[in-house]
C-alpha cells in the first residue's frame, strides 16, 4: 500500500507498526513517524482506520468472557521462560 509519494518512513515499515501503534507498546520517537506519517498518506491513514474499527470490534465482541485460569498460568509461566531465554541471550 501506498500514496505513489515518498516519505521520510516507507509505508511497509509503517503499516508493520500499527498495531504495536495500537496498542500504545511503541517508543515515542516511533509514535511521531508513525503519526507524521498517517496524517500525510491517506492509503495508510485509511488501513489504519480499519484496523482500529476492527480492534474495537473485536474488543466489544470479546472483552466479556474471561480467559480460563489453566490458560492464564501457561501465558504467564510461557512469558517467563522467553524473559529467561532473553537474559540469558
Amino acid at each position: 500500500m501506498s500514496c505513489g509519494h515518498p516519505h521520510s518512513t516507507p509505508c511497509p515499515e509503517v503499516l508493520s507498526w500499527v498495531y504495536d501503534f495500537l496498542d500504545g507498546e511503541i517508543d515515542d520517537v516511533r509514535r511521531a513517524e508513525v503519526m507524521a506519517h498517517l496524517q500525510e498518506c491517506p492509503p495508510c491513514g485509511d488501513q489504519y482506520a480499519l484496523e482500529q474499527t476492527v480492534k474495537a470490534l473485536v474488543h466489544r465482541s470479546c472483552c466479556h468472557d474471561p480467559a480460563p485460569a489453566e490458560l492464564r498460568v501457561r501465558v504467564i509461566a510461557r512469558i517467563q521462560e522467553i524473559r529467561i531465554t532473553y537474559r540469558r541471550g
